[in-house]
């Protein structure tokens, strides 16, 4: 069996140490059930802990609605809840792609180049964690660390679906083609439709950053390109949207 490389970011790029904040319930209840999750203290409403079950071993802090908004970002809707957590440990791309292999798995990745939104990292996360993807994959200079408006926008997904930060994309696309993905950059510019190229393999979907798209180099290491049969009348689809119509593409055409 082969065994895939563990390519390691560099030590300044890691976010390890840097203790980020999450609120709202969703993201807070799903840090709480993540095994693989650190979290250093909890804040909360009497009424918002009350309804908690909570390990005796975490910090908690009664508090005021109006001093829980001092917590986080401006007008964030945290609900009651504000939790202050260390980022997860890295995943590397070898180690996944070899437990996909061994377990003869058909989830899809999800590859993102230069999508630096983090709005739209958690909600393509949310999707990812609706179509039961393996991973997403991004190149860590490029993307955004993990934040509570990634964890809120994701709505738990951030605990669920592995987050895979690479050096550089292109050498990653390489080695999931190793692994007998089925690489497919998804674009506008082309006539071939996504339906078309989707025969039950196992793929990775590779979608462009939010203004300039997909890069040439990027594009190099997909195996086909291929469009959403949009309507003419839209130009195209939000970057979040594009990645759940084609999750279902594949799930469907994986059934």
């Amino acid at each position: 069996m082969r065994q895939f490389s563990r390519h390691r970011r560099p030590a300044s790029q890691n976010s390890r140490g840097q203790a980020i904040r999450f609120w709202g319930r969703h993201a807070v209840l799903a840090a709480l059930a993540n095994p693989e999750r650190t979290v250093k203290r909890i804040w909360g409403t009497r009424e918002a802990l009350g309804q908690l079950d909570l390990p005796p071993v975490i910090p908690i802090s009664y508090a005021e609605v109006t001093d829980l908004a001092r917590l986080v970002a401006r007008d964030a809707p945290h609900q009651g809840l504000v939790i202050e957590v260390d980022p997860l440990e890295d995943v590397f791309l070898g180690d996944l792609l070899q437990q996909e292999v061994d377990a003869d798995s058909k989830r899809p990745l999800i590859v993102l180049d230069q999508v630096t939104d983090p709005h739209n990292i958690g909600a393509v996360l949310r999707s990812a964690a609706a179509f039961d993807a393996a991973a997403i994959v991004t190149q860590d200079r490029h993307s955004p660390p993990e934040s509570g408006v990634i964890a809120r926008s994701a709505s738990g997904a951030l605990e669920i679906v592995p987050w895979i930060r690479v050096v550089n994309l292109s050498r990653a696309l390489e080695e999931i083609a190793e692994a007998q993905y089925w690489r497919i950059g998804l674009m506008g510019d082309t006539e071939t439709t996504l339906g078309s190229t989707l025969d039950g393999s196992r793929v990775a979907l590779v979608l462009g950053s939010e203004g300039d798209g997909m890069r040439h180099n990027v594009m190099e290491h997909c195996d086909v390109l291929a469009k959403l049969p949009i309507s003419p009348r839209m130009e195209s689809l939000n970057i979040s949207n594009a990645a759940a119509v084609a999750l279902y593409a594949v799930a469907t055409s994986q059934s």
